[in-house]
């Protein structure tokens, strides 16, 4: 049998780090999906004030493998 993908996109935030944005994205979808396989970042970005980034975050594509009903 093959498996099926299924691919949602997240948007998560830090304000230590993208490393850490990334895996806030991946705990908050483990949350309601199970079975997450991999996560590729699209996109990056700051919120910055004054002279200072003061979060950092990530738009994330979360995949993971469908499971069959029995």
């Amino acid at each position: 049998m093959s498996s099926i993908v299924k691919v949602i996109e997240v948007i998560a935030q830090s304000d230590q780090g993208f490393d850490d944005a990334v895996r806030n994205a991946v705990r908050e979808a483990a949350k309601t999906v199970t079975g997450i396989k991999s996560v590729w970042v699209e996109n990056l970005s700051a919120k910055v004030e004054g002279d200072r980034v003061t979060s950092y975050r990530v738009n994330c594509k979360v995949s993971f493998v469908l499971k069959a009903r029995e």
